[in-house]
């Protein structure tokens, strides 16, 4: 079957397509920037990459007719501008509008659990979704999941957090919310398991694990599984706000993401009971099962996808192509280069840069730096990175975003997402044996001038030491 899969650089989609190769389809994906997708890990003959914006008709011609089957894995809860339910019902109405061209016989779209009178604003969009995706040209079945639990899932990372920083956690009355979290393994079989399952047609089903659990109780297995003892004590007098501070300053989530969590987890979100993970032959695993297969794959330095890969800056909406071209004019640089004695050794010192590997020299400078950025409202280092060895286009790397990452052509391109009175890069490259370090920096006003002349003696002993570190 030829199939289209959105959301393809999300943390959902990037697990999904290698299933559906696997399972002989061809699959048409949908991105925003192609420069953000690497096809080049995938059978060529199975995948068709697509350059589509859902809020920009022009481009909607992009997408082929001959399709068979859909995948809806759009939203834009953690969006850097704009009403996200706005967002998310303009691009559910213009995805349909393009899809009732085609030959498309089903859509699935992987929705979130509403079954409360009261539900979040992220709920809400949700359900509203789901309703704009409603035809009669084709056939919808959606599936309704919970908190997804897995190695670089938003709610694995935060609760990962908070456990493994926090002995004692003075925590909101929310944690005595009820869920049915479910592993990221399952939900990747209920997408599979219902393409093109007649079964399944016009029909919306909730997706949970076997246990109903609250925050709290979690949070104490994730304890459990990392082997630390931890105490959890709900003050009722934490208000939403405080909650999302409280989320910001101790996990890697950004302020707005936090917001909307928060919103959500006063919500219960408990599965209806259905079979059809009966149906389906899926075997649905416990949370601390999901929590243990998730640090397996972990060790194994096996993570497909990450939430924080998501496009966070406001810049970035434009598209990373638009960023690989350096600035050169109004500028200021720090250019140092360094012999190298053997170019394999260097650039994979490079492409483990950042995360727990650090960034090589000064690193409490470095811990600083993401300190005040966290207090700025930005993203501050608890992002790390996907992976300890390997890098792609799109990733995010403490508050940088990885521009472009080419080893063939011994070169790595990094833009700033911290909170910055102006625009950075840092790039690495080597060339005839020589390793040649950029950072620039254009700044916005008087204010980005002042920045750079106030960080420039610390840039001086930091970009020295750390190009001498990675020459090694």
């Amino acid at each position: 079957m030829k199939i289209l899969l959105t959301g393809i650089t999300g943390y959902i989609g990037q697990r999904l397509l290698p299933t559906l190769i696997e399972k002989g389809h061809t699959v048409v994906c949908c991105v925003r920037d192609k420069q953000r997708f690497d096809a080049s890990k995938y059978d060529s003959t199975k995948i068709e990459v697509v350059e589509v914006d859902f809020l920009k008709e022009e481009m909607l011609d992009n997408i082929p007719t001959d399709i068979d089957a859909a995948y809806y894995l759009i939203h834009s809860m953690s969006a850097p501008k704009g009403d996200f339910r706005e967002m998310e019902a303009k691009t559910a109405q213009s995805f349909k509008n393009r899809i009732e061209q085609t030959n498309l016989k089903q859509v699935i779209y992987l929705s979130g659990i509403v079954n409360e009178k009261q539900l979040s604003k992220h709920l809400t969009s949700r359900k509203n979704v789901e309703e704009i995706l409603n035809s009669d040209k084709y056939h919808l079945t959606t599936l309704r999941a919970g908190i997804v639990v897995g190695e670089g899932s938003a709610s694995f990372e935060i609760i990962r957090d908070l456990v493994e920083k926090l002995p004692v956690m003075i925590a909101p009355s929310w944690l005595k919310t009820k869920s049915q979290p479910i592993a990221v393994s399952n939900v990747i079989e209920f997408l599979q398991g219902v393409l093109m399952n007649k079964k399944t047609f016009d029909k919306a089903f909730d997706i949970g694990g076997p246990e109903v659990l609250t925050y709290k109780e979690m949070l104490l297995i994730f304890a459990k599984v990392r082997k630390l003892k931890r105490i959890v004590i709900n003050v009722p007098v934490m208000t939403p706000r405080l909650s999302s501070y409280w989320l910001y300053f101790v996990t890697s989530t950004s302020y707005k993401l936090a917001v909307n969590l928060v919103d959500s987890m006063k919500v219960e979100v408990i599965a209806r009971k259905n079979d059809l993970h009966n149906k389906l032959g899926i075997k649905l695993l416990t949370y601390e099962e999901a929590v243990r297969h998730a640090f397996d794959h972990i060790a194994r330095h096996e993570v497909p996808s990450r939430w924080t890969d998501a496009l966070s800056s406001k810049i970035l909406q434009s598209g990373i192509s638009e960023l690989i071209e350096v600035p050169a004019f109004g500028c200021y640089k720090d250019e140092r280069e360094q012999l190298v004695q053997n170019e394999e050794k260097t650039i994979e010192r490079i492409w483990a840069i950042g995360g727990r590997n650090g960034w090589y020299y000064a690193n409490w400078l470095w811990g600083i730096r993401g300190f005040m950025d966290k207090l700025a409202g930005g993203v501050g280092l608890r992002r790390g990175r996907k992976n300890a060895n390997q890098i792609y286009a799109g990733e995010s790397l403490d508050f940088w975003r990885v521009i472009y990452a080419n080893r063939a052509e011994k070169r790595l391109l990094l833009y700033a997402e911290m909170k910055l009175p102006g625009e950075a890069w840092l790039e690495f490259k080597i060339k005839d044996n020589v390793l040649i370090q950029t950072a620039t920096f254009r700044p916005h006003g008087l204010w980005g001038r002042i920045y750079w002349y106030s960080v420039f003696p610390l840039h001086g002993f930091i970009f020295n030491g750390m190009i001498k570190k990675i020459a090694q």
